[in-house]
């Protein structure tokens, strides 16, 4: 691609329009390392309420490190608690022992009958096909869906993870049951690169960024999937309804958040999970700060720093909606 396209989606700021927020859901684990469900009830209502759309079944829900009943689990889970509502749902297959085809389009089935929009999550059998193969069996996948999502992951959160080559990323925006793609390099010249591709091939593409260090890449044109929404789904929520308004108080927010995304999301980035656990039980949310028993962890002085950042977080939203109603 031209670098000068680069350069112009680099430089282009898309003010004052809606943001599409979708957050991944964390997954609390209980003391004695089991999953606990009605935590996650409970902060995937949460999730709603505040405005942004729910992904379970994420890497911030440890869809990995999950079993196959866990999963099926938080897919009824999830349908019974949203009903109509939308969300979205990994169709994770890694380290089932069958045709990757076979597998993927049993998943998104499953997701479709309960009502969720499945997104393609990566495996190791992916990264072993040539480029025609794997656009082949998105465009088989996507044969049977109205909607569906791809997924591109970077290996700093999992190994079964990657980043397509641009010609690969191409075909797969002619696929057109295909409507978006979360991309996770944390790289913002890869994303940046697609964002010029998209506007120039399909503009009504989602680019959903999965980069917890940039999440100021939704000025450029892209919207979110991410984990750091977890974290504080309000605060996400304001902030996108602060960029479309055209409010500068957008970039304080976007700032306090960044901040909050560099500390959780440094190596080992998988880690970023038990800061969210961590944070989430300092503000009352959910019960246990532990993570899943094989996840890696955060130590304990970090509790202090996110404390910091919890309170500086709630003073800003207390003083916006008291701001708000003095006005109103």
């Amino acid at each position: 691609m031209d670098t000068t396209d680069i350069l112009t989606i680099r430089n282009r700021i898309v003010a004052k329009r809606p943001i599409e927020g979708i957050s991944a859901v964390l997954m609390p684990f209980t003391t004695d390392g089991q999953a606990d469900f009605a935590g996650f009830a409970q902060h995937l209502e949460r999730t709603v309420i505040a405005g942004l759309q729910p992904a379970v079944n994420m890497d911030t829900g440890y869809v990995n490190m999950l079993s196959p009943a866990e999963r099926q689990q938080v897919l009824m889970l999830t349908q019974q608690i949203l009903g109509e509502r939308a969300f979205v749902v990994g169709a994770f297959i890694e380290g089932l022992d069958a045709n990757p085809l076979t597998l993927y389009q049993k998943a998104v089935a499953e997701i479709q009958q309960h009502g969720g929009t499945p997104i393609l999550f990566q495996c190791s059998a992916l990264k072993c096909m040539s480029p025609s193969d794997l656009v082949d069996l998105y465009r088989q996948v996507a044969t049977n869906c109205d909607r569906l999502l791809a997924f591109e992951l970077g290996e700093m959160f999992a190994p079964f993870g990657q980043i397509y080559p641009i010609e690969v990323f191409r075909e797969l925006m002619g696929i057109p049951q295909l409507v978006g793609i979360k991309h996770s390099s944390l790289d913002r010249g890869l994303e940046w690169q697609r964002l010029a591709l998209r506007d120039q091939l399909r503009p009504d593409f989602k680019i959903y960024t999965g980069n917890d260090l940039a999440i100021d890449m939704v000025m450029y044109g892209s919207d979110y999937l991410l984990g750091l929404s977890t974290f504080t789904p309000e605060a996400f929520a304001l902030r996108d309804s602060l960029w479309e308004r055209g409010d500068p108080v957008f970039y304080h927010l976007n700032d306090l958040l960044q901040y909050l995304g560099f500390f959780a999301f440094r190596a080992p980035v998988p880690a970023y999970k038990h800061s969210a656990a961590q944070f989430l039980k300092l503000c009352g949310w959910i019960n246990y700060d532990t993570p899943h028993p094989e996840a890696p962890q955060r130590p304990v002085s970090d509790l202090v720093v996110l404390q910091d950042i919890a309170e500086r977080l709630e003073q800003f939203l207390a003083y916006h909606k008291q701001t708000n109603d003095v006005s109103d």
